[in-house]
């Protein structure tokens, strides 16, 4: 049976995650969001000059970023979650680079989905299916609910939720 939360996650197909993800970090990564099953999911991604190092190729805190934001979508969007999971590792082999303005496909899948563990990982590929990362990463349930995202769920709350300490 498919989940109200997966069916929600489907019609974010096509849209970008700048306009439609409760996550900030996400927003600014952007990207779209093009096949969702349960425990999987693709999404696209224009690697933007600020996204780049002084190489202008990908930097590798931006391809760690985009990695960790789509393991935390599949979660959260096409499992019957109903708490948060954060990430306690995320465990990268960065193969290949790609320049500014290049597209590219980030793949998920949850190996394991346990009480209080899920088990899962992602790759990155270019347009020409070279892979320029494989990532595996551990998320711990916390007591924090999930918030739905798609039609009929509540719109991405921007507020930040504490006043920040002011610099020492």
């Amino acid at each position: 049976m498919i989940s109200t939360r997966l069916e929600r996650f489907r019609h974010l197909i096509g849209g970008s995650l700048a306009a439609n993800s409760p996550s900030p970090l996400a927003r600014w990564l952007g990207g779209t969001l093009t096949a969702a099953r349960p425990g999987e999911t693709t999404f696209t991604f224009i690697v933007r000059e600020d996204m780049t190092n002084p190489a202008g190729i990908l930097h590798g805190g931006a391809a760690a970023a985009i990695m960790d934001e789509v393991i935390g979508a599949t979660v959260h969007g096409t499992l019957d979650v109903e708490v948060f999971y954060t990430s306690v590792n995320l465990t990268i082999d960065f193969l290949g680079s790609v320049p500014a303005g290049a597209v590219i496909t980030a793949t998920t899948r949850v190996i394991r989905h346990g009480n209080n563990i899920i088990n899962a990982e992602c790759w990155l590929y270019d347009a020409g299916q070279r892979c320029l990362a494989h990532a595996t990463s551990n998320l711990l349930r916390t007591s924090a609910p999930v918030q739905d995202i798609g039609p009929g769920s509540a719109p991405p709350d921007t507020t930040f939720p504490h006043t920040p300490s002011p610099a020492p």
